[in-house]
């Protein structure tokens, strides 16, 4: 098992260093029982997972991060490089292993591992290739980690996330993809620059597939608390629906565009990534857009799909579905979306 690699506190002859350094104080109480040590573990060490590793880091979100890959000289060179960056760092305790018995007793799994996208490739074709991967993945994490929550951010990222519900045993509110919470940064920033405000005031949201069949909500975003498209309408502003689909469609397109130009994304997964497991891990009850169980939301009845929805998300995972109102149009095509992903679904055999 590859494991810290930090200097050991015995010096010569086996001397403890530690206690040598330190005179410990005499009849000290013991640590209070309500004090939370919070494990993260990342599955997978690639440019995604290391980028999601380093932003936990960055947030302070952890007390203890567990890495685990398949290339162990890779992985002990990754661990080694985030390791000597502790004194720019809050204290975080930092392992790795190809051996999955180190993510024992997570708080949190961060599933980032998977065949990467290539150019021109959409996230649909990856299925195959990664659902093998995740028969070798989720039973051990499971079988560490019994009362973790997963987030799975491998694409195709709603049918992965299926695939970790049936092969964990989990409950499903404790199972949620990154889904679309990504996307709806990306929408939220390209309206944020059509009209050159701050992207923290835009509220907007992409939901269904985080993938080509995805649904812009047009209908609920609003900017500093003003709804925008009835605003339009009350001042009697001329817009046109192409306009709107072209920024959807841009949304659609970032990712390809990322991967064509650098050969994969990171960083903003990284960051929406830990985003999430802030509002998890600190019971923040916040609304993300994510992968979750839809089946008899929004006259979703497609079996058991996994899709992007407006979740209320704490420390017991996906606390609930928020009832946002929906246009017609926009039911209509977040039914689409399950459907696509179903079809697929139905070809796993789980």
């Amino acid at each position: 098992m590859q494991k810290s690699a930090s200097a050991s506190s015995l010096g010569p002859g086996g001397l403890d260093l530690s206690n040598i350094f330190f005179k410990p104080i005499q009849n000290t109480s013991p640590p209070s029982p309500t004090k939370r040590h919070t494990k993260i573990s990342v599955i997978g060490a690639g440019n995604v997972g290391m980028a999601i590793a380093q932003t936990i880091l960055t947030q302070d979100l952890a007390d203890e991060i567990a890495l685990v890959d398949a290339q162990p000289a890779k992985l002990r060179g990754e661990m080694l490089d985030l390791q000597h960056a502790a004194a720019f760092l809050p204290r975080t305790k930092i392992i790795a292993s190809t051996d999955y018995s180190v993510t024992v007793g997570s708080d949190l799994c961060i599933v980032s591992a998977g065949a990467r996208q290539i150019a021109g490739e959409s996230r649909l074709n990856l299925l195959q290739r990664n659902v093998a991967l995740f028969r070798g993945i989720i039973p051990p994490i499971a079988k560490y980690s019994p009362g973790t929550i997963l987030m799975i951010v491998s694409n195709p990222v709603d049918v992965l996330t299926y695939v970790a519900w049936k092969l964990s045993g989990f409950p499903s509110n404790r199972v949620v993809g990154s889904g679309t919470n990504l996307d709806s940064s990306r929408f939220r920033f390209l309206i944020a620059d059509h009209l050159d405000v701050n992207a923290q005031d835009v509220q907007a949201s992409i939901i269904g597939e985080h993938g080509d069949s995805s649904v812009a909500l047009w209908s609920s975003i609003s900017v500093g608390g003003v709804p925008v498209l009835s605003f339009l309408d009350k001042q009697q502003i001329p817009y046109e629906k192409e306009t709107l689909e072209g920024i959807h469609k841009a949304v659609v397109d970032s990712a390809y565009e990322v991967i064509s130009l650098k050969g994969y994304t990171s960083w903003a997964i990284g960051y929406s990534a830990a985003n999430l497991a802030r509002s998890i891990l600190r019971d923040q009850r916040k609304i993300h857009p994510v992968s979750v169980l839809a089946k008899g939301f929004y006259g979703i009845d497609d079996g058991d799909v996994f899709l992007s929805l407006p979740a209320l998300l704490g420390r017991g995972g996906v606390l609930g579905v928020t009832n946002v109102n929906l246009t017609d149009e926009e039911e209509q095509r977040l039914r689409k979306s399950a459907q696509t992903i179903s079809k697929l679904q139905s070809q796993l055999g789980l």
